[in-house]
């Protein structure tokens, strides 16, 4: 299926509930229910070929075939390790999460932050999987957040439920190894399609510790880590027993009294279970002594497990990073929560047409997707008294885990926001804004950062208006598929903003009168004794015209294009051009150079695919975004230069395709 094509069927399943979570998308089109009944009634355990017990499914490098780290590993399933398995023994928790030797541990620490939330946990573990006689079929599955849908993962036992939501994770990424290295948020997104922020420690909010709270209260996800400062700190374990660049996950958030006063603490697990924070607060320190019995036993401080409780002030100084997921709307059945309004759009990057680099880059930069926010609402608690209108705008470039296999990763991904104040813009959605206005304007906002991250996320606060987000690569001519999204604390209008499709070519109506004695007698000479110019004539014509100018690059017109140009103009269906169609054809062709030069501003002799793009437009033509793309990839060569008989052929096909389109 074509890429409009399937971007079509794409749009006609969302209309129909598809990528929901109760109507997920299945991966691989491997239907859970099918494959277990047809297991049930066979008699044999499910075996999944589409990510079968083998090292290709460990990794691709250091977990690849060939590594020594893969050998000896056996696949086991829970049957052959125990006589009687259970999935989840009396409810899933975060203690039964523990890491192994992959550097997976941002997603661990989200699994176990996940086992908080029975109502989250229960849409991306299923109810009704078991080992149960009569139910167990060696197959289980599990649902993901994928950039905007939500995605159904089966998979074969050979582990148990922790371990296999790991591996269900790992095969929608494509192999274990691509889940080594990341952030929390990723995992706390994918687990609920929320969309999380990053707090800087060092930079804290004053009211910090009553977000927490009101996170926890609120069923949000949240995680924290220590950073590094070189690789050989990864992993290091600190005298009072915490691990650097190590994933953390937050669980807990109580005030205490002690001594007299209030004391913050804050609980924290560590996903490797029994290395824990040895400082204040630590299960066996001398504050506990001073804090009654009902309060040790409200907040169970003692266990081996890897969750610790520390002051709020040592965790400010000890730890570099909190990240919190705030849940969608649909995530959320309590009524009484306060809940976001989301909007989300996805979009392509594509290079030499809708990839164009950030600001930095002015030429290309307006060539990137635009949407538009319509911020009316204000909010009704502003913080500190700050009137405004709060959202949380979040860019995800989509499947890159996937793309590590062939040797691709991140890339460097970012946005801005612009006002939209000039009358002939505001409440427009049907045009793209050009060069021009970003040469005019300064930025509203934009995300804190440029990085290679596969989210950019920041809160924002800002006057009522209408603003312009966007979302882009640093450097242009990246391709990349993208999901932008934003959560706002009122009901916001969010669209995307394109040009109409529509042909604005002025007709050449050409008469006898109009052609003049010299080229009547050029077209004699030309046509010959039958006095039309057939594809094949006019092809030699054309060649012998450019092949003389020393201003325009050609590799010479094909045979297509100039029939194609025949056939435009043919009105007696003879497949030739007589005296007044050929008048007409050379002053479109004389039209189409004038601006081929214009645009061709280092006079190169071709046009870049953004030159191309507003040349496009000189000659009559508005498109929008996706049918540019199929222009650069049809009629540009690989360093995206376009030479002048593409440019003819490109404007020939456009003005057949619209003359030909039952709107015209």
């Amino acid at each position: 299926m074509s890429g409009i094509a399937a971007t079509l069927q794409h749009s006609r399943e969302k209309d129909q509930g598809i990528g929901t979570n109760s109507q997920a998308v299945k991966l691989l089109n491997q239907d859970y229910a099918a494959l277990r009944q047809r297991c049930l009634q066979s008699g044999q355990l499910f075996q999944d070929d589409t990510f079968p017990a083998l090292p290709s499914s460990l990794g691709f490098n250091e977990l690849g075939p060939a590594s020594s780290k893969v050998r000896g590993v056996s696949w086991k399933r829970p049957t052959e390790l125990t006589s009687e398995p259970e999935f989840i023994v009396a409810g899933a928790t975060r203690t039964d999460i523990c890491q192994g030797a992959l550097g997976d541990c941002w997603l661990l620490a989200a699994i176990a932050s996940l086992t908080l939330n029975e109502e989250v946990l229960a849409r991306i573990v299923p109810h009704g999987q078991s080992f149960k006689r009569g139910q167990y079929a060696g197959i289980f599955h599990f649902q993901f957040w994928q950039f905007g849908e939500w995605v159904d993962v089966v998979v074969d036992d050979r582990e148990f439920w922790s371990a296999l939501l790991e591996k269900a994770y790992a095969k929608l990424n494509g192999c274990y190894e691509a889940l080594s290295g990341g952030m929390t948020t990723e995992g706390f997104e994918d687990f609920t399609g929320g969309i999380a922020e990053v707090h800087e420690l060092r930079r804290p909010s004053p009211h910090l510790f009553h977000i927490i709270q009101k996170a926890l209260d609120r069923g949000s996800l949240m995680g924290c880590s220590i950073d590094i400062t070189s690789s050989s700190e990864s992993e290091a374990i600190t005298f009072q027993k915490l691990v650097k660049g190590h994933a953390y996950s937050v669980t807990g958030a109580a005030e205490v009294e002690y001594r007299g006063r209030k004391e913050k603490l804050i609980r924290i697990r560590n996903p490797w279970g029994q290395v824990e924070w040895t400082g204040a607060w630590s299960d066996e320190s001398m504050q506990w002594r001073y804090v009654s019995d009902d309060i040790k036993e409200h907040l169970s401080h003692r266990s081996e497990d890897g969750e610790f409780w520390m002051s709020f002030s040592d965790f400010l100084r000890h730890y570099s990073r909190l990240e919190i997921c705030n849940l969608t709307p649909d995530a959320l059945s309590d009524n009484s929560i306060s809940k976001w309004a989301l909007s989300k759009f996805e979009g392509t990057w594509r290079r030499g047409s809708t990839a164009g680099g950030c600001k930095n880059y002015p030429d290309t930069f307006w060539t990137n997707p635009q949407f538009v926010i319509k911020l009316e609402e204000q909010d009704d608690n502003p913080d500190d008294g700050q009137a405004g209108c709060t959202f949380v705008a979040g860019l995800i470039q989509k499947n890159r885990r996937r793309m590590r296999k062939m040797g691709q990763d991140m890339h460097t991904i970012g946005f801005a926001i612009y006002e939209v104040r000039r009358k002939g813009f505001r409440g427009q959605r049907n045009v793209h804004l050009n060069k021009n206005f970003f040469l005019r304007h300064a930025s509203a906002a934009r995300s804190e950062t440029f990085i290679n991250l596969r989210e950019v996320c920041n809160r924002f606060c800002l006057p009522p208006g209408e603003y312009l987000i966007i979302p882009s690569t640093f450097e242009p001519h990246k391709d990349g598929d993208f999901c932008v999204r934003v959560f706002a604390e009122k009901p916001a209008d969010f669209q995307e903003m394109d040009d109409p499709i529509e042909c604005r070519v002025k007709k050449v109506d050409i008469t006898e009168s109009d052609v003049d004695d010299r080229f009547r007698s050029l077209f004699g000479q030309l046509a010959g004794s039958d006095s039309e110019i057939c594809d094949f004539e006019l092809q030699k014509i054309l060649n012998k015209v450019v092949a003389k100018r020393s201003d325009v690059r050609t590799g010479g017109f094909s045979i297509t294009t100039c029939r194609s140009m025949v056939n435009m103009l043919d009105k007696d269906g003879s497949g030739k051009l007589g005296l007044l169609e050929f008048k007409v054809l050379w002053t479109k062709i004389e039209n189409y150079l004038a601006i081929y030069q214009q645009k061709d501003v280092d006079n190169s002799g071709t046009m870049s695919s953004t030159e191309m793009r507003t040349a496009v437009e000189e000659a009559g033509f508005s498109l929008n975004g996706p049918l540019h793309q199929i222009l650069v990839a049809r009629y540009s060569d690989p360093d995206l230069t376009i030479n002048f008989d593409n440019f003819v052929g490109c404007l020939v096909r456009l003005e057949t395709m619209f003359s030909e389109s039952p709107q015209s």
